[in-house]
């Protein structure tokens, strides 16, 4: 890397002084972060074919049962037709359902088979051990540094919603055992 991080020594880069200053330390520790994070279900997921989308929808729906095809579309920001794609795979292979609704048969309401459920929960089990080492050497108060920080980098006009979303499927997750 040729990029000069910035220094530990001198603290963060605050204020529109520094405003133009990239915060190259953070932004590459973002980069890695992210691979190894995702890198420990993509093992699991690569020999079933499967590729981070499919992790992603099984992961939402996983956590909020009976999502509408309209509201997983909005979540993760990609076509219907990437969606769809990944959907026939996820439903052809028995990791996931589809339902009319109640009340408009129109709606396609998602669910986890019990096989779905049982690779959504491998996965994000992958991710809570890696989680909980990050937040043992950090001490007391990471969980909640990390919550604000990472609600933080969520633009303004999208984070009310997502914390609404956690909220709804926190409060409506069955106790597992």
């Amino acid at each position: 890397m040729t990029a000069k991080p910035a220094s530990s020594e001198t603290g963060p880069s605050e204020g529109p002084a520094n405003a133009a200053e990239p915060v190259w330390d953070i932004i590459e520790l973002l980069f890695f972060a992210y691979r190894d994070f995702v890198g420990d279900p993509d093992a699991v997921l690569g020999p079933l074919g499967f590729g981070r989308a499919h992790h992603r929808v099984l992961h939402f729906v996983n956590r909020n049962p009976g999502m509408k095809v309209a509201d997983l579309l909005d979540i993760l920001n990609i076509t219907k037709q990437s969606l769809g794609r990944v959907l026939k795979q996820l439903v052809d292979q028995g990791y996931v359902v589809q339902k009319e609704g109640a009340l408009d048969r129109r709606q396609r309401l998602l669910y986890v088979t019990p096989k779905g459920e049982a690779l959504a929960l491998e996965l994000v089990g992958l991710q809570t051990q890696r989680i909980n080492r990050a937040f043992a050497e950090l001490g007391p108060g990471a969980h909640e540094a990390a919550r604000r920080f990472l609600t933080a980098m969520i633009d303004d006009d999208n984070r009310e919603g997502v914390l609404r979303l956690i909220a709804r499927a926190d409060r409506a997750a069955k106790p597992r055992e």
